[in-house]
């Protein structure tokens, strides 16, 4: 998924992140761009403090149909959760907590890449 040199971060390095950031209460806001040019209203809490600019590009769900796109943004792990499911994070518009949550491997999040 990832280029040469990057990787997929695991559960417990997106942890890290949401801590540093201050805990899964408040992350969020600190993760996602501000205003609503990408985000629809309210983008409640959104100050992109961390400089992540987190973008809301919905999921593809395991239909193929595309959901939620401005609404909320998924961003896969690295980490399984037996062979059908991995752990993901998630934001909304409505509020500045970042989600943990496991889905099917078959929908269709974000990714974002670390540097090795």
């Amino acid at each position: 998924v990832c280029p040469s040199g990057w990787h997929l971060p695991t559960d417990a390095e997106w942890e890290i992140l949401v801590n540093y950031l201050g805990g899964r209460k408040i992350a969020g806001g600190k993760m996602k761009e501000a205003g609503n040019i990408h985000w629809e209203n309210p983008n409640k809490g959104a100050t992109n403090s961390s400089n992540f600019s987190a973008l809301p590009g919905g999921y593809r769900g395991y239909s193929g149909d595309f959901s939620l796109l401005g609404a909320t943004g998924h961003w896969w792990s690295a980490t399984a959760y037996g062979s059908a499911y991995a752990w993901a994070r998630g934001l909304g518009e409505k509020g500045d907590e970042v989600s943990r949550h496991r889905h099917s491997k078959e929908n269709g999040f974000s990714v974002r890449c670390l540097r090795d």
